[in-house]
Formats: structure tokens, C-alpha cells, sequence
């Protein structure tokens, strides 16, 4: 990885999952919906002064969202923000820096 730059994309974690599950209200509030599938498929991390998490969500059928959640240092459940999402994503669609 490089300094600031992002890490390769990986299978999401317990970790990531809960992270998602924290922030689905956040999300639907964001995006004007209600997703009944939520699940974390894949990530990237950038370090900086904390984490800041890219992650691809499985949100029904063929639909993914890409969500960047920032994690304070330390982070607590209660200290990660929704910094940004992208709707209207693919399986296929790589994990961006957004």
C-alpha cells in the first residue's frame, strides 16, 4: 500500500459488516430508500488520521452501493461518519476512491 493510498481490494469482514450494519440507517436517509438486503461484499482502506473505508454493499437483485465510512481513531461504534455513497453499482464495478 502506498502512503495514503488505498489497499487492494479484499472480501469483507465481521468488522466491515458491522460497520455497514451501523451506518444502513444513514445510508437509506442519504439515498431516499429502504434497502431489506444489506450486505458488505467486498472493501478498500486508506489510512489517514483515522480509516477511511470504501465498501462495496450488496442492496438487492443485481444492485450494489459503494459507501465511504470515515473511523475515528479510536473508533467505538460511535465514532465512524458516512462520508459519501454512490448509488447504482454493479458486482462488476471496482471500489474508487470517491
Amino acid at each position: 500500500m502506498l502512503c495514503g493510498g488505498t489497499t487492494a481490494p479484499q472480501d469483507a469482514t465481521a468488522e466491515i459488516q458491522e460497520i455497514c450494519n451501523n451506518m444502513k440507517t444513514q445510508v437509506e436517509q442519504k439515498a431516499g430508500k429502504t434497502y431489506d438486503t444489506f450486505t458488505a461484499k467486498s472493501y478498500k482502506s486508506q489510512v489517514v488520521a483515522g480509516t477511511n473505508f470504501f465498501i462495496k454493499v450488496h442492496v438487492g437483485g443485481d444492485e450494489h452501493i459503494h459507501i465511504r465510512v470515515f473511523k475515528k481513531l479510536p473508533c467505538h461504534g460511535h465514532d465512524c461518519e458516512l462520508t459519501s455513497i454512490q448509488l447504482s453499482k454493479s458486482h462488476q464495478d471496482p471500489i474508487e476512491y470517491f
